[in-house]
């Protein structure tokens, strides 16, 4: 499939599910503080007319919360979201979306019936048009404006409480570094101040299920903007990697024959821009990233801080922390010891599971060994190598899932930093959901890993099962 045939399908499919809808970013749905759109199969708030959802008030956890942020009233994310709407559809059934248009990720057809279950691969085992067509997919998630979603561009205060919106259209790829940005940014206090011990989306409980979702939406957006339903992220398996195999122009962009951080002229990625990648100045100024443009990605791998980061994981760092019986422990933060989550995060030792502040290993050492747009948290989605990178982490999660079956009561529901505790909803996503609701095996979710099916123990009707192909 061309890049042209590609975009050809894009004047009659809808788009999906992530940050603010653009039909709630007007001063009217503010100052209401509801986001129920019209379901266009019917025309009612929610598809209510057709039994898919309704317009319902949102209900928050009242579990308290740990002492990282001892703050309140002074971010937009606290008790997300309703500081800018407190009633949201809800859906029934399998339908799922910001107006209930669309399908749980596990689920598709026209009534949300028919159950899938789809296989993520590994990026070398595509094939060469199934890798060009991911990088395709790539490109041109890069170059499509987001239908029906938006950027804030400013906080609610800004905005005048509603009165004022400040919302922006962005390419579809952006729109998710700008999430991923807004999660992790720094709490803005107003003059110079910020709080920067805060963070909806890493260090603590919610990093895995939160990027588990983050992914699920990326890869659902991917699907719906190219009509490939059968398309899936790949992973990079980069457990005992001597080097970065992927930073070839044949994969994710080799290096610049004259400036080492600077991708290969002749990469996919080489004319791409970033955005979000400079929280200072955002501080400075007390201002939201806006989605301008910033500069070329950097990438310069192997270049790295060795005393930080030595070397990139080993499978025994993976079946050390694999073993952890913990999903959480102590502090619940980057602090804490004897936790699978924070080992895997990368910020314990992968042989003691003892907290190390001075070393990065695991998932925190392949940012860092990138050396460049991935080494920044708000930025890192910059590089489409987060993904692969990502994917692959969340495939540690599912084993980890998988070898000790935890109830969901496992998953910590009160004490954890702000933003973290089970039944909080995940900033900055509309539709709705909770860090627990993804504290479950991947198959619920309608999706798999190559290299994790085993028929011995599983058993699949791999008729139903849906590969990334190239569509003719």
């Amino acid at each position: 499939m061309s890049l042209l045939s590609i975009g050809i399908l894009l004047g009659s499919l809808p788009v999906g599910s992530s940050q603010f809808p653009r039909a709630c970013a007007n001063s009217d749905s503010l100052l209401r503080k509801e986001c129920c759109p019209p379901w266009p199969g019917d025309g009612s708030p929610c598809g209510e007319l057709s039994g898919r959802g309704s317009c319902k008030d949102i209900i928050l956890s009242d579990a308290p919360l740990g002492p990282q942020f001892p703050f309140s009233g002074v971010d937009d994310r606290e008790d997300w979201p309703v500081v800018f709407y407190n009633r949201t559809c809800q859906c029934s059934g399998n339908f799922m979306g910001f107006n209930c248009g669309g399908c749980k990720f596990n689920f598709v057809g026209p009534n949300c019936t028919e159950k899938r279950l789809q296989v993520r691969r590994d990026i070398f085992r595509l094939s060469a048009r199934e890798k060009y067509q991911f990088l395709a997919y790539l490109n041109l998630a890069k170059h499509t404006t987001s239908r029906d979603f938006v950027i804030a561009t400013g906080t609610y205060a800004q905005m005048n409480n509603g009165s004022n919106p400040m919302f922006q259209s962005i390419n579809m790829y952006d729109l998710f570094v700008w999430m991923h940005y807004y999660v992790s940014r720094d709490t803005l206090l107003g003059g110079t101040d910020v709080w920067r011990d805060i963070d909806f989306a890493h260090e603590a409980p919610g990093f895995l299920p939160w990027h588990r979702v983050f992914l699920l939406m990326w890869e659902h957006e991917i699907q719906k903007i190219t009509g490939n339903e059968n398309f899936t992220i790949p992973y990079w398996d980069w457990r005992d990697a001597q080097d970065c195999d992927i930073c070839t122009d044949e994969y994710m962009g080799g290096r610049h024959p004259s400036n080492p951080n600077l991708l290969s002229p002749a990469s996919f990625f080489a004319s791409w821009q970033v955005i979000c990648s400079k929280s200072e100045e955002y501080n400075s100024r007390q201002e939201l990233c806006n989605g301008t443009s910033e500069g070329p990605i950097l990438r310069n791998p192997g270049n790295h801080d060795k005393g930080r980061t030595p070397r990139l994981p080993s499978s025994a760092d993976v079946e050390f922390c694999l073993s952890l019986t913990q999903y959480e422990a102590g502090t619940m933060d980057k602090m804490a010891n004897f936790s699978f989550r924070n080992t895997l995060e990368g910020f314990a030792n992968p042989s003691t599971a003892i907290s190390n502040l001075s070393q990065s290993s695991l998932h925190n050492a392949l940012h860092i060994y990138m050396n460049g747009s991935m080494s920044q948290v708000q930025g890192s989605a910059n590089d489409p190598i987060f993904i692969l990178h990502h994917a692959f982490v969340d495939s540690i999660f599912e084993q980890w899932l998988r070898r000790h079956q935890p109830l969901r009561e496992v998953y910590p529901a009160a004490n954890a930093p702000i933003g973290h505790n089970r039944e909080y909803y995940m900033v900055p996503f509309i539709p709705l959901y909770r860090n627990g609701e993804f504290f479950v095996p991947s198959r619920e979710l309608g999706y798999d890993y190559e290299y994790l099916i085993n028929p011995g123990n599983y058993i699949y009707d791999f008729s139903t099962l849906s590969f990334p192909g190239v569509s003719s």
